[in-house]
């Protein structure tokens, strides 16, 4: 950590500046990732997975069995609370449900909305050294609500291959 007291205002303006990212370089290199990935598919993901995050995977789904697991290495009181998140988020997302209304404009016209879920939805989940569990409430309860009739969360695991407890917890 570096301390800076009592800067100039010339400092001061260079300190505030937001750091910039020139994108462009990116591009490529997303574009080569994609294309290798629908070429294909899970063992480029595989793959990129050992690449990126250093983890060799055999699989890239998780077992039932890992998620009974996870029940057990967590505690009760995360459970208890993991739970209370989820019913406050479905009732906070159940009172937004959209209820087409009939509105007849003139004279044997009538006009309304309808409402209907994303069929197949993919969700990402913050996970290896920064797990977030609370996204997986957060995307996959309103996506329920909606009416998505599949939902996928993809996250990635810690250093030793495993996604962390919780996340799968909360994901049942």
């Amino acid at each position: 950590m570096k301390l800076i007291k009592y800067p100039s205002k010339e400092q001061g303006a260079e300190l505030l500046k937001r750091p910039a990212l020139n994108t462009e370089s990116l591009f490529d290199t997303v574009r080569t990732i994609i294309n290798k990935v629908r070429a294909e598919g899970d063992k480029a993901v595989l793959e990129y997975e050992a690449a990126f995050d250093k983890v060799t995977l055999s699989a890239l789904t998780v077992t039932s069995e890992e998620i009974q697991k996870a029940e057990g290495l967590i505690s009760d009181e995360l459970k208890s609370a993991i739970t209370l998140a989820k019913r406050n988020i479905e009732t906070f997302h159940s009172s937004q449900r959209f209820v087409g209304k009939k509105v007849e404009t003139m004279e044997g016209v009538t006009c309304w909305q309808k409402a209907v879920g994303i069929e197949k939805v993919g969700l990402y989940i913050p996970g290896g050294t920064a797990p977030l569990f609370s996204t997986v409430l957060m995307l996959a309860v309103p996506a329920k609500i909606a009416g998505c009739r599949e939902i996928v969360l993809c996250t990635p695991p810690d250093k030793n291959g495993n996604i962390h407890p919780a996340i799968l917890f909360a994901a049942q």
